[in-house]
């Protein structure tokens, strides 16, 4: 077995790192995550070790919770938009024909408009919760997965062992999910990552745009909004869920990096 690489080590720690703070939340956190322990914007100190909030509360206390939130929602999205865009788009590209052409265009016409706007406009209108969220942001998103599943089974589809499946008879589930998926593996991989980050994203821009996670959850977007009128008196409680979207990027991509070398090559169909 090859030696990890250094950056996905590191890659591989982080990331381990903020899911495994987000697990264990309620056990590691110093404080209630709503509780106000303090004054406003109260400075680094030993009680709380990067100070309080606009309104007193642990701001360390309020990332671990805010993690904890992000990252469930961006995963169960990121799930929800692989499963879905994978499987209408392996679909797609085995059933041909007007099926292939009237999913097609109707990924092409939700991705016309963008995915900001669309999850605006659909959350103005029904009431915001962590499963509505999750739902709109992994459909919405499916149809990125879809375009790059489509286009990768798509070449898949032609070649000799796929052929060789269909002439022994095999349905097709099993040329989606024993020939075509395994050997398409390798692209996804790589998207998976940044899909996640984008979930990651996306949740925090809802949050900060006051349409995402609701009070009292807390979420690393929310954090940043509470916190930005404090920038002015260079006061830095907003800066910190930036660092930490940063970090959690980085580190997820390092990830997917190492993981896409290593699952490069096509395997090849089952005989």
């Amino acid at each position: 077995m090859k030696q990890i690489p250094i950056s996905a080590a590191l890659g591989l720690f982080l990331t381990a790192l903020y899911f495994l703070a987000a697990v264990l939340a309620p056990w590691i956190a110093p404080y209630g995550m709503a509780e106000i322990v303090g004054g406003v914007w109260e400075p680094p100190s030993a009680a709380h070790l990067i100070g309080t909030d606009n309104i007193g509360r642990d701001l360390l206390t309020r990332m671990i919770y805010g993690g904890r939130t992000t990252i469930f929602i961006a995963t169960a999205a990121t799930i929800l938009s692989f499963t879905t865009g994978a499987v209408f788009g392996f679909l797609a590209a085995v059933l041909g024909g007007w099926a292939d052409q009237l999913l097609s265009r109707f990924v092409d016409l939700i991705m016309s408009i963008p995915t900001l706007i669309s999850a605006l406009v659909v959350l103005a209108v029904v009431p915001v919760s962590v499963p509505v969220l999750i739902v709109v942001m992994g459909l919405l998103d499916s149809t990125r997965v879809y375009r790059l599943a489509r286009a990768v089974a798509v070449d898949i589809n032609v070649m000799d062992f796929v052929e060789a499946a269909k002439l022994r008879g095999e349905g097709r589930g099993w040329i989606i999910f024993r020939e075509i998926l395994p050997n398409a593996l390798s692209p996804l991989v790589s998207e998976l990552g940044l899909r996640f980050i984008f979930m990651v994203l996306f949740v925090s821009t809802l949050s900060f745009l006051g349409l995402g996670v609701q009070p009292p959850l807390a979420d690393w977007g929310g954090i940043v909004k509470e916190n930005k009128d404090g920038i002015v008196y260079g006061i830095g409680a907003a800066l910190w869920p930036a660092v930490a979207i940063a970090t959690l990027a980085i580190s997820v991509n390092l990830v997917a990096d190492w993981v896409l070398n290593r699952t490069t090559s096509l395997k090849g169909g089952r005989g």
